[in-house]
């Protein structure tokens, strides 16, 4: 009877330890991402660089801003969570292209895991793509912007990334940037709000 226990009790204690070693092979298998990448035309060079790593002289990779924008023009926001680089400064929704990932699946993957919304592609538009060229920002962006509505009750922040959400209007966005509580690195913000956002 005891060796029956023993033997129950051994193979679940297994099957905990492979449930750990499989979580953290998984969070080690998340943590590298490669990036692709670009010369100074955008074109892919070969070389895959290790999200985090530095670049080479005159190398550059891909990021994506995404705007949401409902039917009363307001612009989810979302605030940089408190362990970040610029902690509690709102922003859009950014992040990288990983290699073999297509730009609009970069804005769509990024969008859900940092605030839970599943974005039609049908709603999206590619409205224009920049270069950063200085020693603190060596990437181009897409830029891309998907009209929908959302009730921000239903967002589910991904607690590393993102500490909370909300509408806001150009003219408030413009404010934020203002008064220091906006990220000040979207340069093209005249460029977005000109022609109202439209898809």
């Amino acid at each position: 009877m005891f060796s029956c226990i023993l033997a129950v009790a051994l193979f679940g204690l297994a099957l905990v330890l492979v449930g750990i070693s499989e979580k953290k092979n998984k969070q080690e298998v998340k943590e590298v991402e490669l990036l692709d990448a670009l010369d100074e035309n955008g074109e892919k060079t070969g070389r895959l660089v290790k999200r985090g790593d530095v670049m080479e002289k005159d190398e550059y990779h891909l990021l994506v801003h995404v705007w949401i924008k409902n039917s009363k023009g307001d612009y989810l926001i979302s605030k940089r969570a408190p362990n970040k680089k610029y902690p509690n400064m709102w922003e859009t929704t950014v992040g990288a292209v990983v290699t073999g990932e297509e730009s609009l699946v970069a804005a769509l993957r990024e969008v859900k895991e940092e605030l839970g919304i599943t974005l039609s592609p049908s709603k999206g538009k590619y409205l224009f793509r920049i270069k950063r060229d200085s020693p603190e920002h060596m990437d181009f962006i897409d830029v891309w912007l998907f009209n929908h509505e959302i009730d921000i009750r239903g967002v589910t922040c991904q607690p590393e990334e993102v500490c909370g959400v909300k509408w806001a209007t150009d003219g408030e966005i413009k404010e934020a940037i203002e008064m220091g509580e906006f990220m000040n690195t979207f340069t093209y913000l005249d460029k977005l709000f000109s022609d109202g956002g439209k898809v």
